[in-house]
């Protein structure tokens, strides 16, 4: 049994982390701080873990944790977890970070897109893109794994079958995303009030997107050429779920028939990838509806013969495969244990 804890367990990230990891057979689930809520049960913050655990709420104290546990899931805000992640890799553990910290492998890019000096860049190279499908594994040797971007995560495993093989212009790609409400986190602005966020569709941070390195980052490790993508995420009317839509442009007269065979070769035997790209039903294309509370990354695309275009659609959920599921696939990966454990939910319907 696994010692784990989990810094950072009052957001939204980190009571979904905390939804998978009570019921996890191969965790033993041992502190969970939260600096504003010290002190109170679990339940207070969550209340879907009532009568699930008697944790409570503990201050952020590094040797504290480090001290009962050999695995620590951070989700803390950006740029907080760099101050700690050094000193529980120093005690020994393994680290799963939830922020962007130890994503991108650039010092740089930290400056450009998140507005502060890395404190650890000689960590940088070090961490592993926690992107199992591209990245098992590095991710199964790994102490430090930086689990991705919501965003990111559906932008990069929608294209990452199309880069390898030169299908697509890799210079002028378009992802057009949208995102629920939990996406902004637990802390209420006026764009979160809900006279202003329902019923609308909001474009925000319409160019320059944080997502975008992360993206960036990883599509051109698979492929020659630099990848340049332009990405507009919208605030719609959901609280859970991220569809993207992403427009590339061909360099050859691909068919359905290329596109099937790209993506089959790239994700066959992914235990969390779906193909979805059906003629027939309501359903026949993702929805990011029908994978809230899973694991899942439904897939599926169409041709456009007529500009040489090809869509592709992504959904998942953007708390679990796009944050927290993520986590604890790659703690499962990390530790030896069934990839699929402690993930097998399945979405809702109606």
């Amino acid at each position: 049994m696994t010692r784990i804890s989990v810094m950072g367990g009052s957001g939204y990230v980190g009571g979904e982390l905390l939804r998978l990891l009570v019921s996890h057979p191969a965790c033993e689930l041992q502190t969970v701080t939260s600096q504003r809520y010290a002190g109170e049960p679990l339940y207070r913050v969550h209340p879907n873990l009532r009568g699930l655990t008697a944790l409570r709420f503990q201050e952020h104290d590094v040797e504290a944790v480090a001290a009962g546990s050999d695995v620590v899931f951070t989700a803390l805000p950006h740029g907080k977890s760099f101050n700690i992640v050094p000193d529980l890799l120093q005690r020994g553990l393994k680290v799963v970070d939830m922020t962007a910290d130890f994503r991108l492998k650039d010092p740089k890019a930290y400056k450009e897109y998140y507005a502060f000096e890395h404190k650890h860049p000689e960590l940088l190279e070090k961490s592993v893109y926690g992107l199992p499908e591209l990245h098992r594994a590095d991710i199964r040797n790994s102490e430090l794994v930086a689990v991705p971007g919501c965003m990111a995560t559906a932008a990069i495993l929608g294209l990452a079958p199309l880069i390898p093989d030169g299908y697509i212009d890799t210079s002028k790609i378009v992802v057009d995303a949208k995102i629920g409400s939990s996406g902004a986190g637990v802390s209420p602005t006026i764009a979160s009030h809900h006279s202003e966020r329902s019923d609308g569709v909001r474009p925000y941070k319409v160019t320059g997107h944080r997502h975008i390195a992360e993206i960036e980052q990883e599509l051109s490790q698979l492929g020659g050429d630099g990848v340049k993508v332009a990405f507009t995420p919208h605030a719609v009317n959901m609280v859970r779920g991220i569809l993207t839509t992403t427009h590339a442009f061909t360099r050859t007269n691909l068919t359905e028939r290329d596109l099937w065979k790209a993506y089959r070769a790239r994700y066959a035997g992914e235990p969390f990838i779906r193909m979805v790209s059906d003629k027939k039903g309501l359903y026949g294309l993702p929805n990011p509806k029908v994978t809230v509370g899973t694991n899942f990354c439904d897939i599926g695309f169409e041709v456009d013969s007529h500009i040489q275009r090809v869509i592709v659609f992504t959904a998942l959920d953007n708390l679990t495969k796009g944050a927290a599921g993520q986590a604890v696939q790659c703690f499962n990966i990390m530790n030896g244990v069934d990839e699929q454990t402690g993930l097998n939910a399945l979405g809702l319907h109606p």
